[in-house]
């Protein structure tokens, strides 16, 4: 039996593991030419007064060994706000303790205790493992969506346009 991991909402002071989490995390979907984020970005973002994204932190011996970075959505049809998890990460060593599964129940427990609607994310279609295993917990894969993206260039251009 493997003992149960600590989780708890990120602090300052887990900007570091967490920087390195999220480059873990790319460098797994081959990714890693997207990462511009350091600790300066993702401190604003998770502790500034007007910020919106929150963080869990895994803990297993007293290091940071997963994480999940979320934030509220809105859904229209339901009228209410969603979770969307963003990035969920428990590093490969640590991986079939249940770690992930209790940073995803913990998820759940804080949207229902908000009042969401859903929770929701997005996996890459290559990760059979982690498609199984959220399906395994109940989650639906969502075939008849989309994911459409602007981004960089195209996104500063977009916005320049007139009506």
């Amino acid at each position: 039996m493997h003992p149960e991991p600590e989780l708890r909402p990120a602090t300052h002071e887990d900007l570091p593991a967490l920087v390195g989490l999220i480059r873990e995390l790319a460098e797994y979907e081959k990714l890693t030419h997207l990462v511009v984020l350091d600790e300066g970005m993702l401190a604003r973002e998770l502790f500034d007064k007007d910020s919106r994204a929150e963080a869990l932190v895994c803990l297993a011996g007293g290091a940071a060994v997963g994480m999940a970075l979320y934030f509220h959505n809105f859904s229209t049809f339901l009228g209410r706000k969603g979770l969307y998890l963003e990035d969920l990460y428990v590093q490969p060593a640590h991986r079939g303790k249940g770690y992930g599964k209790a940073l995803l129940l913990a998820l759940a427990r804080i949207a229902h205790e908000r009042g969401c609607g859903r929770l929701e994310w997005m996996v890459l279609d290559w990760n059979e493992p982690s498609i199984r295993f959220y399906e395994s917990l109940g989650a639906v894969r969502m075939e008849d969506w989309r994911l459409f993206r602007v981004t960089g260039e195209a996104l500063e251009k977009l916005a320049r346009m007139q009506p």
